[in-house]
């Protein structure tokens, strides 16, 4: 298959859209017979027809709706493309992107990214931030899909290069009126024949509450599912069961709510977490700088 030409997959999604190839031709300021030849000549190239005439327009063949979807990611990705080359050409010298888990984003990441941009040094340097599960979040640095990952420090990290940044302290939290509430502390043992609201099965959290939860013979008993961990503190608030959540994240909700936080006692209850990326010395400077600066609020001089 010759190669496929930008503008005229631009020109096919834009007909699909329409339906109409004179509609297009209007939008792009181009004879709608430019666009028929451009059309057929990208028939020709996959080999098969993609576009349907109708009376009142144009749709799609099955063999065009595949060819539609691949289309739509080649150029979003073109687009990003030609974002971040713009980015450099007004003066922005580096566009770090991060791929992080829940439980990094819920407590100091933003603090720690704000602080970083707020830097008179940093003023031409942009950062994205996505929220992924542990395991994405290496798989994503390993696909070189992002510069720089943070996530539970007992994800598997092999092949990648690693500096510490911050820790948390998991908390059960429960209504004030809940039996647990006034502990002073808890072991995870003695919570498993409490309900729980959870938190996605592949969650760093969650994952470790099972692997606990099942070297003491049991199962969670999940009442509530939930997405993110603003969502099971509500549920904790309702009263309709317990959570295990970051300490630092339930500290902030518990101010202006009616539960307890009361700390989890297990050894492993308090967790670190890692930066990680493909390597040093690939690393571009605007992520190195990055890098450096989240790695000393992890271990603040």
């Amino acid at each position: 298959m010759r190669d496929l030409d930008l503008q005229t997959l631009r020109l096919f999604a834009a007909v699909c859209d329409h339906r109409s190839i004179a509609r297009t031709a209007e939008q792009e300021s181009i004879v709608g017979s430019a666009i028929s030849k451009r059309l057929a000549q990208l028939e020709d190239t996959v080999g098969t027809p993609l576009l349907v005439r109708k009376r009142r327009g144009v749709v799609p063949t099955p063999a065009g709706e595949t060819l539609l979807e691949h289309a739509r990611t080649m150029l979003a990705s073109v687009g990003q493309i030609e974002r971040d080359m713009a980015a450099y050409a007004t003066g922005i010298r580096g566009h770090v992107r991060m791929l992080v888990t829940a439980s990094v984003m819920a407590e100091s990441l933003a603090d720690d990214v704000a602080a970083f941009l707020q830097d008179s040094a940093h003023r031409d340097i942009q950062v994205s931030l996505e929220e992924r599960v542990s395991p994405e979040v290496v798989q994503g640095i390993r696909e070189g899909s992002a510069s720089i990952g943070i996530c539970w420090d007992a994800a598997d990290l092999s092949g990648l290069e690693t500096c510490g940044y911050r820790s948390d302290h998991l908390a059960v939290v429960a209504h004030a009126s809940h039996p647990l509430a006034q502990l002073p502390s808890v072991r995870f043992a003695d919570v498993l024949d409490y309900e729980f609201v959870s938190m996605p099965a592949l969650s760093a959290v969650q994952v470790l509450l099972a692997r606990a939860a099942a070297v003491e013979g049991k199962m969670l008993a999940h009442r509530v599912l939930v997405s993110n961990f603003d969502a099971a503190l509500r549920v904790v608030r309702a009263n309709l069961a317990i959570s295990v959540v970051p300490r630092e994240v339930a500290a902030h909700f518990a101010q202006s709510a009616p539960v307890c936080i009361v700390p989890l006692s297990d050894p492993w209850a308090r967790r670190r977490f890692a930066i990680c990326y493909r390597s040093a010395s690939t690393l571009p400077p605007a992520a190195h700088l990055l890098v450096t600066h989240l790695a000393r609020q992890g271990h603040p001089q």
